[in-house]
């Protein structure tokens, strides 16, 4: 590994191309070759917008690609889950309501500020136009736990936790009649998972949940829309797999009393050959595998990430 590797994303400055492609009859997805992805469902009567991007000024660009495809208005805005870079960008919609799980609204009260600072460090690209958000937090106006139904005129949306992986608060947005799911960052396509808030040992189960839905199609946080059951399968594996990889390789380390430097090189050794073509490879082993070794070690739940413990950790593995 370079001794000057840069800090995260700091070194990744190339503009991406977006894609904005109907997936299925009322969901569209908004992609950017492994940046961050929004998804979009266009009911009868108003729209609906998932993750938002990272600022209002970024969520414009994702208004003007609404707006060649239809003039209803956008009336809901939902939150995955708490990630500065998927909810910064809420102002920019003029939603009526701003949707969560409860989990994630605790997230954010718990950690939301910590979020903001570290993400911005991490990604300056994804946070050029970082003035166009609005001082302090996003938050939700609406919560629900466990499942919440909408109905766009006739067309059923479903909010739905099917379980914790990449944060407590992940919510899958479902349109049961025609199989869609828009699957925040649980679910990855060509791109690495960031488990930095993760839960390990849930994150498959919820993979498996989500499986069981049998979705004909799937915007996923990162990567290109899924739009066949076989293209959704290979989603859902690649991500099952590097979750159990990095989980399974750190457990190992953890049992054989090995300290945490020398757990990372060993799991970036040992996963590079396989999975480092993925987007944001480097920038996510540190953090993966920080948390994998604090779940390892048996602490049940994340660690709150400021920007100052980001560096410290980036020092302490890459340094």
């Amino acid at each position: 590994m370079s001794q000057a590797k840069k800090f995260a994303s700091q070194a990744d400055m190339e503009e991406k191309k977006i894609t904005f492609s109907q997936i299925s009859a009322h969901a569209w997805a908004y992609t950017a070759e492994g940046d961050p992805n929004t998804g979009i469902v266009i009911g009868d009567d108003c729209v609906l917008v998932a993750d938002t991007q990272a600022t209002p000024a970024m969520a414009a660009d994702v208004v003007r690609r609404i707006r060649e495809v239809t003039d209803k208005p956008i009336k809901y805005v939902v939150l995955t889950h708490y990630h500065a870079v998927r909810v910064l960008g809420a102002a920019g919609y003029g939603a009526e309501h701003i949707l969560a799980s409860q989990d994630t609204r605790d997230l954010i009260v718990e950690r939301g500020e910590q979020d903001k600072a570290s993400e911005i460090g991490r990604f300056p690209r994804l946070f050029q136009n970082v003035e166009t958000v609005p001082p302090g937090l996003t938050w939700p106006t609406l919560t629900f736990t466990g499942k919440m139904t909408l109905w766009l005129g006739k067309l059923e949306v479903q909010l739905i936790q099917l379980g914790r992986g990449h944060t407590k608060g992940d919510t899958v947005v479902w349109l049961p009649e025609e199989r869609t799911l828009l699957s925040g960052d649980l679910v990855e396509f060509g791109a690495t998972p960031y488990a930095g808030d993760a839960y390990f040992q849930d994150w498959p189960q919820t993979l498996d949940n989500i499986a069981a839905l049998k979705p004909a199609a799937l915007v996923p946080g990162r990567g290109a829309a899924l739009t066949t059951p076989a293209e959704v399968a290979e989603g859902l594996s690649g991500t099952r797999s590097f979750i159990s990889d990095v989980y399974a390789s750190v457990q190992e380390g953890v049992k054989a009393g090995r300290d945490l430097n020398t757990v990372y090189k060993d799991t970036y050794a040992k996963l590079k050959p396989k999975y480092s073509q993925w987007v944001i490879f480097d920038h996510c082993m540190p953090f993966d595998v920080s948390r994998a070794y604090d779940e390892a070690s048996g602490h049940a739940d994340p660690r709150v990430w400021t920007a100052e413990r980001d560096v410290e950790m980036w020092k302490a593995l890459e340094g």
